[in-house]
């Protein structure tokens, strides 16, 4: 009895240790489907919604808290007109950001409603403006935290739920959102009224509107779900172009590699509200310029990447920010395996050769970064490009090196098929991985994850004629504080290339010597030949 204590005790640090997201979360509240009814107009930016939130609540629970910016000063943000509990009026504030409900004296059910009517203009969060075109159009921004600013909800990952948006606008605009199209009708002459459904718990991040003058193309279906496309109507050609491709071909791989697509089906959709590209489920948002005309290789890596989100990040979905490498490093690494498996293994490294190399400029002013948070306490510094999405890529791939392939697919595909539609954190993937390998991936996990720095090796060798053996040094130069352990691969090449072979060493000191058979003096010896390792190094022979 004692060592099981002292043991979910060592459990229950650990788990602190890893988890320091500050959010307010709330395990008695579990929020289970959002219905937002929108109204937009074009003479003023101010939007009116209702807001009905099914929810589960323990009867412990007397007070329900929800996110949604508060009206400032210059008269942007929201202002709460009523909030009714399954009906009826109930107490409620709505102060600094947070709107807090006093359900103290309610009697829940099963089927528990809040009713939250509000209006304001957003401060970001729904961006309404003119589009490239100078057409005027109202899209969707909440990544990371920024869904408040429009809509009101418990606004971070941990809380998955399903959704509607009802939109009521002027007719002469189109609206995309997640899910499958239930009702679009004309209720009089100006205005229609749009209604998208998603069946799929997901997110509130992940959460897309986008309403304008689109051209929209069904593309094609995979296993039975619509492949769409949705740009501008000034943009139609060339955007029906750039968008038929590879859609349907990442979608087949990363079926067969990962597992199940989630969602009902997949559009993608220019917008004016991102600069890049925008993982929301089932509906990509993709910049102003992503359409061009000609299939660019730029844009078709971001649509390869905002595909791959639809496992990681969307359906897979990491429980608290820090841990947001289980969605952009798997989708930037998966986007590189795409990469090799449709564009040949020179585009897949030269894919890694680039990461690496934003890796290290990184490192060179900032040598304590860690992919994984250990503090975070501002939402700007939840994601930072060289760390999270190239370094975290890199962790992947020497992983998959490291444990083997075939334990590196039956893995990730464990790891999908465990939390699907669900939410996870580093160390439930890791105890996936050492499942399928049967390796102890502590030590992994903890130099390449928890804490900063990189490898970097200066070393040289020679060959002995006598002993008629290779001695192999290796030293870690790096300036970081930081020591790793690591198998490294090197090839010993010969002037006779029948003769060339590969050994594996294990650098796991700061200074370590290796002695390697070998009945000739080799022409040369590689460090690293096949791009599996995120090192730097220096490497000659004396």
């Amino acid at each position: 009895m004692k060592k099981i204590s002292i043991t979910l005790f060592l459990l229950f640090i650990i788990s602190n240790l890893y988890s320091r997201d500050p959010y307010p979360k709330n395990p008695n509240i579990d929020i289970l489907n959002y219905s937002f009814e929108l109204h937009l107009n074009d003479s003023t930016d101010i939007i009116y919604g209702i807001a009905n939130i099914k929810l589960d609540i323990k009867p412990s629970e007397k007070n329900v808290r929800l996110d949604l910016i508060s009206k400032n000063d210059i008269g942007k943000g929201m202002m709460v007109k009523d909030i009714l509990f399954n009906g009826v009026k109930v107490p409620y504030t709505h102060e600094k950001n947070v709107i807090n409900i006093d359900t103290d004296k309610i009697n829940y059910t099963s089927d528990d409603i809040i009713t939250i009517e509000y209006s304001g203009i957003p401060i970001t969060g729904l961006i309404i403006g003119p589009n490239m075109h100078g057409d005027r159009t109202f899209f969707s921004d909440n990544w990371p935290n920024k869904g408040r600013n429009w809509l009101p909800l418990v606004d971070h990952p941990y809380d998955k739920s399903t959704s509607e948006f009802i939109i009521i606008a002027p007719n002469h605009y189109q609206v995309i959102s997640n899910g499958l199209l239930i009702e679009e009708t004309n209720l009089n002459k100006n205005i229609k009224k749009t209604h998208w459904r998603q069946s799929v718990p997901t997110s509130c991040w992940l959460y897309a509107l986008g309403v304008a003058q689109f051209a929209i193309d069904y593309v094609d279906y995979f296993e039975g779900k619509s492949i769409q496309t949705w740009v501008y109507k000034q943009d139609r050609d060339n955007g029906f172009y750039d968008f038929k491709v590879p859609t349907k071909h990442t979608l087949e791989f990363f079926s067969d590699y990962v597992g199940p697509f989630a969602y009902e089906k997949l559009a993608n959709v220019q917008t004016n509200s991102v600069k890049g590209g925008m993982e929301s489920a089932s509906a990509l948002f993709y910049s102003d310029i992503s359409v061009t005309g000609d299939r660019s290789t730029r844009w078709r890596n971001v649509v390869i990447h905002e595909v791959a989100h639809q496992w990681f990040g969307n359906c897979v979905t990491e429980y608290d920010w820090d841990d947001v490498w289980l969605s952009e490093g798997f989708a930037t690494y998966f986007t590189l395996m795409f990469r090799e498996h449709a564009y040949g293994r020179d585009d897949f490294v030269s894919g890694l050769k680039d990461a690496k190399r934003l890796v290290f400029d990184y490192y060179k002013k900032n040598k304590n970064a860690t992919i994984i948070h250990d503090n975070l306490k501002d939402m700007k510094d939840v994601l930072t490009y060289n760390i999270q999405y190239q370094k975290g890529a890199w962790v992947l791939h020497m992983l998959r090196n490291y444990i083997g392939e075939d334990n590196f697919k039956q893995g990730i595909r464990n790891y999908y098929t465990k939390y699907f539609n669900s939410t996870t954190n580093t160390e439930k993937f890791k105890v996936e991985m050492e499942k399928v390998s049967g390796f102890d991936l502590d030590k992994f996990f903890d130099q390449w994850l928890y804490k900063g720095g990189n490898m970097v090796l200066d070393g040289n060798w020679k060959y002995d004629d006598n002993k008629k053996n290779i001695t192999v040094e290796l030293d870690q130069v790096q300036d970081d504080g930081f020591l790793f352990e690591m198998p490294i691969e090197i090839e010993i090449q010969y002037e006779d290339k029948k003769q060339n072979k590969f050994d594996k060493i294990v650098l796991d000191r700061k200074s370590k010597k290796f002695y390697i058979n070998s009945k000739s003096r080799p022409a040369r010896i590689i460090i690293d030949p096949n791009t599996i390792l995120l090192a730097q190094w220096d490497f000659n022979e004396i």
